[in-house]
C-alpha cells in the first residue's frame, strides 16, 4: 500500500518541510540558546499560516451569506487579528517605523494569492459535484455503460 501517492505528494512534501524547519528552529534555540530574527519570522509565518488556513476552512458555516460579504469579513478578521499581534509585538521588541505597513503587506499579498486558489479549488469542487449529480439524475452516462 502506497501512503505517498500523486494525490498527496505534494501536501506530504510541504508538511514534511515544515515539521523539519520547527524542528530546526527549536534545535537551533535549544543549542545555541539565541533566538534571532528569522527564527521568529518563521515562525510568526507558521503561526499566521495557520491563523490564515483555520479561517479560511471555515467558509462552509457562511454558506446562507454572499461570497463576497464570507471572503471581506474573513479578511478583516485575519487583517485585523495581525495588526493586533504587530500592535502587542511592539511593547516587548523594537517596531520600525514601517512596521504596520509591512505586515499589512506581507500578510494581505499572500492571502490574497492563498484565497483565490482556495476558492478556485472550492468551485472546481463543487461544479464536479454537480456535474456527477445531473449525471444521476439524467441516468447513466454511455461511457459507464457495459458493453
Amino acid at each position: 500500500m502506497k501512503i505517498i501517492n500523486k494525490h498527496n505528494f505534494f501536501p506530504a512534501v510541504c508538511t514534511g518541510y515544515t515539521l523539519l524547519v520547527l524542528i530546526k528552529l527549536s534545535l537551533e534555540y535549544l543549542v545555541q540558546g539565541l533566538w534571532g530574527n528569522y527564527q521568529g519570522n518563521l515562525l510568526i509565518m507558521f503561526v499566521l499560516s495557520i491563523l490564515a488556513f483555520l479561517v479560511l476552512s471555515q467558509h462552509y458555516r457562511f454558506q446562507k451569506y454572499p461570497l463576497v460579504v464570507v471572503i471581506v469579513v474573513q479578511y478583516l478578521v485575519l487583517i485585523g487579528s495581525v495588526m493586533l499581534f504587530t500592535w502587542i509585538s511592539a511593547f516587548f521588541v523594537p517596531m520600525h517605523e514601517n512596521g504596520y505597513r509591512d505586515m499589512f503587506l506581507s500578510f494581505s499579498i499572500p492571502y490574497a494569492i492563498g484565497v483565490v486558489i482556495y476558492y478556485g479549488a472550492v468551485f472546481h469542487e463543487v461544479n464536479s459535484a454537480n456535474r456527477i449529480l445531473r449525471q444521476i439524475k439524467d441516468g447513466i452516462p454511455k461511457d459507464c455503460e457495459e458493453e
